[in-house]
């Protein structure tokens, strides 16, 4: 079958892992995969903006138990933005491929870490 889509393999695009093999896909996929990776970008700032709010005011938690509630946020902000780069790589890889998006199995995880964080929140300002 032929393709008007040239071959991928450009040294200058970085990280060849994900550049190395297949077709250029239609640009949407592409940039649907930019947003996303975007929106995973958004979230890490907003957790580390929330460590850092929640260090600096004080709530009804013991000062250990603000700390580490701070530090879960200011981690998860971390993991939040690598688990993005991650996933945008293997989502490129992927769609440059023809192959079925991977799944993604911290998103759960990190929702479940949020909703807890949520809960010992509103018990520590009730």
């Amino acid at each position: 079958m032929a393709t008007d889509r040239a071959p991928s393999a450009t040294p200058s695009r970085w990280p060849a892992w994900v550049y190395e093999k297949g077709t250029e896909p239609d640009y949407r996929f592409s940039f649907a995969n930019e947003r996303t990776f975007l929106a995973w970008i958004r979230t890490a700032l907003a957790l580390l903006a929330a460590g850092v709010a929640v260090d600096a005011f004080p709530l009804s938690l013991a000062e250990e138990a603000q700390r580490a509630l701070a530090a879960l946020l200011t981690c998860s902000g971390i993991v939040s933005a690598v688990i993005g780069w991650v996933q945008w790589a293997r989502s490129e890889r992927a769609i440059r491929r023809g192959r079925p998006l991977p799944s993604n199995l911290w998103s759960p995880i990190l929702g479940l870490v949020l909703a807890a964080v949520g809960l010992i929140v509103v018990v520590s300002l009730g």
